[in-house]
């Protein structure tokens, strides 16, 4: 017999839903009304609602001067943006494989960001995003290539010593962020390496790949051994069904994996405060904004966090299909 539904506490649920979700955004909502504020606006007494936006903010941070034709350039980019989103959403449609358009889409925005500099005068919070992408890119790329190969060596390996690697890297990873400072910095010192992307790079794949192992490991527990030992039958080596058999049914987990890797390097702060002296990237170029006595640098505070969360909001849109995907496939095995 089917259970009657109580209209009162489905209602009453959705209200307690709905008063979270205000209450987590208001942070976000309210800082973002603080970046199209004026700093006299955004330091009044009474907190000011219904004000007269301005961009000025987003302009000071990003720009040194604003261009002479500034609507053909934005008409360029949005251009260019447009293209490349639109090949993401219909990767599944052309005659490619999807990795191959996503690696071009990535290229391609790469170039793109390289680029800007050379036709509009870009300030130094842009340089601050260009290290951000940079650290990022490679930190994700590196250990998610080590990651997958060790995860899948360990999903497949039962022997004592698989058991040895999680538990170490697990232990490795639960370590505090203070306790690989002094050891990277003293390395970065006597390599030559202090204030480099290397550096920061190496960093952070040493502290991520643990995270990335454990998870991608999860996901190959649930690919049947029968797989590719079909592949292997027909002539493939271990290698060839690994990359041509095993990474496509994967390949929601290695986005879902490669985006929580991407949270993680992008918003680091303690490694590339201590590690760098040049090479920062947004999470520290926003402390900068926050302990000066300047009222303006309010303002230049609440843009620069809007425009470091805007990049990662995009991805996470992107890619939302694939860490759904990739989230609800370790639920049921088999």
């Amino acid at each position: 017999m089917q259970k009657i539904k109580n209209p009162i506490g489905i209602t009453l649920i959705y209200i307690g839903l709905i008063a979270y979700a205000l209450f987590s955004l208001g942070p976000v909502l309210w800082t973002f009304l603080q970046s199209l504020k004026t700093p006299r606006q955004a330091n009044a007494r009474t907190p000011l609602i219904f004000f007269d936006a301005t961009l000025d903010n987003y302009i000071d941070l990003w720009l040194n001067s604003v261009p002479e034709n500034p609507g053909a350039v934005a008409l360029v980019l949005v251009g260019i943006i447009t293209v490349l989103v639109l090949l993401g959403m219909f990767a599944n449609r052309l005659p490619v494989a999807n990795s191959v358009i996503y690696a071009a889409i990535v290229a391609a925005t790469l170039v793109l960001l390289w680029n800007i500099p050379r036709f509009v005068h870009t300030a130094e919070f842009y340089d601050y995003f260009l290290n951000t992408i940079i650290v990022t890119v490679g930190t994700v790329t590196i250990s998610m290539t080590i990651g997958c190969l060790a995860a899948y060596g360990l999903a497949r390996y039962a022997g004592l010593a698989g058991v040895i690697i999680l538990v170490a890297a697990l232990g490795f990873r639960s370590l505090p962020s203070l306790a690989y400072v002094l050891p990277y910095f003293f390395l970065g010192r006597r390599t030559g390496l202090f204030d480099s992307y290397a550096l920061l790079i190496i960093t952070m794949v040493a502290i991520n790949q643990p995270f990335t192992i454990w998870m991608l490991r999860s996901f190959f527990m649930t690919i049947p051994k029968e797989i590719e030992e079909s592949a292997m039958v027909d002539g493939a080596s271990r290698l060839t069904a690994f990359i041509r058999v095993i990474i496509p049914i994967m390949w929601p987990g290695i986005i879902s994996t490669g985006l929580f890797s991407i949270l993680l390097a992008y918003s680091e702060f303690l490694m590339v405060r201590i590690l760098t002296q040049s090479k920062w990237t947004l999470s520290v170029a926003i402390a900068r904004f926050t302990g000066g006595e300047d009222p303006g640098h309010l303002t230049l505070a609440a843009a620069a966090a809007v425009s470091a969360t805007l990049p990662i909001v995009i991805v996470v849109l992107f890619f939302q299909k694939h860490l759904l995907a990739g989230l609800t496939a370790g639920a049921v095995k088999g």
